[in-house]
């Protein structure tokens, strides 16, 4: 059974930077899509970011994009979410999740960081 745990995150000035990372255990990565979504309470969860099984094909949510960087490691069995430029709006509880598609049909998720951007 694939598990996956998010660590990272963190109370950041807006322009700061933060590298969350999703690291697996119980199962390999390389046979998922590896997406970072984002909840703010109240609201509902976005996708911000994922990664093919191959991370040839790579897909930003548009109001991160230019900003954020995902990247995955094959060798240590997980994937980042580079965060530059950080912005108000950026803050929130951040998951990692393995599944299929874009951003739809994730099977495994982890308990979330969360990231607060605030001066």
């Amino acid at each position: 059974q694939l598990e996956v745990v998010e660590s990272g995150g963190g109370l950041v000035q807006p322009g700061g930077s933060l590298r969350l990372s999703c690291a697996a255990s119980g199962s390999n990565l390389d046979g998922w899509r590896v997406g970072w979504f984002r909840q703010v309470s109240g609201k509902e969860r976005e996708g911000v970011s994922c990664i093919a099984r191959t991370g040839k094909s790579i897909v930003y949510a548009d109001s991160v994009k230019g900003r954020f960087t995902i990247s995955r490691d094959r060798a240590d069995n997980m994937v980042y979410l580079q965060m530059n430029d950080l912005k108000l709006e950026d803050t929130a509880v951040y998951y990692c999740a393995a599944g299929t598609n874009v951003w739809s049909d994730y099977f495994y998720w982890g308990q979330g960081t969360e990231v607060t951007v605030s001066s």
